[in-house]
């Protein structure tokens, strides 16, 4: 029963990652364009208030454009929909990869993986049922799913994590390794195929911990709880920003209003506030002396808005790699201002509360915040951690709305 499924599995994972490793490179050159090229040709700083207000500006004015015009329209609100969700229509698929492409590469503080997720799954489904005909649906999901998940983050055990928690919401006869198996394929095939390509890692290279003191035990309960409710203040204005940008009518009006404020939130922050984050953060990493208390705080207040703010206003993305920065500022914010607390602990704790806030998945917050560290000394700080921030947000409501606008418990 399960010998048939390695196949399709493999080469689901495969073009998993080979359609985010094209994604990734077409937005990358794209930036290239929009952040070097361009202001170089008419002689304006690349970074600069004016350039970064007018680029962010134009993005959401080209994304509203493919929203309102484009077929498929980029799929439904993205304000409603959540990692991993029932396969669209493949129609869908060429919009929402276009306004990917342009909101990655236009410095909007959203991430590739709702997207490129919500893409896989709904090419997978499509032609996975047309290949195996009278294959259920949610096998192919779950076979894309991992694959992405497993790509993203360059292994499979964040896709296991993930797609463990989904089961466990809808328990099935069978054994868990049984309904994991064809995944696991999918998501070593994708991770494999990201790494072997394009050589990806999370690994900030934080300092080493020398071996966990009993001061450190309070501190990790600490900071995790507050970057919890760092996560649960965003989460609380969602619906009201949702709500205000839903009032202007138009989606190119919306996404464009929404650009504008994203551009004056980078004038603001900096150039490291833009993007979806994964490589700004390594640069906060690198040298954590390089800035003051202030300005982690600056920065970790100005991303979360950004994040808040392009996931309400209509831009397709991801939320996991900028809530990534903002607990990564917050946690060396942390450290500066009160020296005792170990950055590495401090950073890990900090995105672990964020995470658990943003996602509300407990098993892939914990993972990605241990991945971080890179440091075994961490990982049981980061277990007892893990105890107070989800009392902090769980039954409370959720960074994903119904149609109607309320949130998602």
């Amino acid at each position: 029963m399960l010998l048939p499924l390695i196949v399709p599995a493999i080469v689901v994972g495969v073009a998993s990652s080979l359609l985010l490793i094209g994604l990734t490179e077409l937005s990358r050159l794209l930036k290239g364009v929009l952040w070097e090229l361009l202001p170089d040709a008419i002689g304006v700083g690349r970074y600069s208030a004016p350039w970064t207000i007018a680029v962010l500006t134009g993005t959401g004015l080209a994304v509203g454009l493919v929203v309102w015009k484009v077929p498929g329209h980029a799929g439904p609100d993205p304000a409603t929909t959540g990692l991993v969700d029932p396969p669209m229509p493949p129609s869908v698929v060429p919009s929402l990869l276009l306004t990917a492409v342009l909101g990655l590469a236009g410095g909007v503080s959203l991430g590739p993986e709702n997207p490129i997720t919500a893409a896989n799954i709904a090419l997978a489904a499509w032609l996975g049922g047309k290949a195996m005909r009278g294959s259920r649906v949610e096998l192919w999901a779950a076979l894309a799913a991992a694959g992405t998940v497993g790509a993203l983050f360059g292994t499979p055990v964040a896709a296991a994590l993930i797609l463990t928690e989904s089961l466990a919401s809808r328990p099935a006869p069978g054994a868990l390794w049984d309904k994991l198996f064809a995944p696991l394929i999918a998501g070593g095939a994708g991770s494999l195929t990201t790494v072997l390509i394009a050589h990806p890692t999370i690994d900030l290279a934080l300092p080493a911990l020398s071996g966990s003191r009993w001061g450190d035990v309070p501190a990790a309960l600490a900071v995790s709880s507050l970057g919890a409710l760092a996560g649960m203040a965003a989460v609380h204005v969602f619906p009201y920003t949702h709500a205000a940008f839903r009032k202007l009518g138009h989606p190119v009006a919306a996404i464009t209003a929404g650009g504008l404020v994203l551009g004056l939130l980078g004038a603001l922050g900096g150039q490291l506030t833009l993007f979806k984050g994964l490589e700004e953060v390594r640069v906060l990493a690198a040298d954590p002396s390089g800035w003051s208390s202030g300005q982690f705080a600056l920065m970790t207040v100005v991303k979360l808005a950004a994040l808040t703010i392009a996931a309400t206003c209509g831009f397709r993305g991801g939320r996991i790699f900028p809530s990534l920065f903002v607990g990564v500022a917050l946690g060396l914010g942390v450290s500066a201002l009160v020296p005792e607390v170990h950055p590495t602990i401090a950073v890990a704790c900090a995105v672990l509360g964020l995470l658990l806030a943003i996602t509300r998945q407990g098993w892939l917050s914990l993972f990605t915040a241990a991945l971080l560290a890179a440091d075994p000394h961490v990982l049981p700080l980061l277990c007892v951690a893990l105890l107070p921030a989800w009392l902090l947000v769980t039954g409370r409501p959720q960074m994903q709305l119904h149609d109607d606008g309320t949130p998602l418990r």
